[in-house]
C-alpha cells in the first residue's frame, strides 16, 4: 500500500515538473511543440508521438515499464503465496 502511493506521488510531481517546464520552454523558444503519450489498457501500451524519434522512445519506455510491472505482479504474488 505505501509503495503505490508512493509511486503516486512521484508520478504526479513528473507531470507537474514536466508541464510547468514545457510552458516555460514554450514561452521563450519561437519552435513549435513535439510530444507525445503512453496510454496502456491493461498490458497494451499504446503510444501516440508527434514525430517517429519520439514514438520509438516512447515505445521502449513502454515495453521497458511492462516488463517491470509484470516483474512486480509476479514477485509481489509469489511473496504472498509463499507465505
Amino acid at each position: 500500500m505505501e509503495l503505490g502511493f508512493l509511486l503516486l506521488f512521484i508520478g504526479i510531481v513528473v507531470i507537474v515538473v514536466g508541464m510547468i517546464l514545457v510552458a516555460i520552454e514554450g514561452s521563450t523558444s519561437g519552435r513549435g511543440f513535439e510530444g507525445g503519450a503512453v496510454i496502456v489498457i491493461g498490458p497494451i501500451p499504446i503510444v501516440l508521438a508527434s514525430n517517429k524519434r519520439i514514438a520509438t522512445g516512447l515505445l521502449f519506455l513502454a515495453i521497458a515499464l511492462t516488463l517491470i510491472l509484470f516483474l512486480m505482479h509476479f514477485y509481489y504474488r509469489k511473496s504472498i503465496i509463499g507465505s
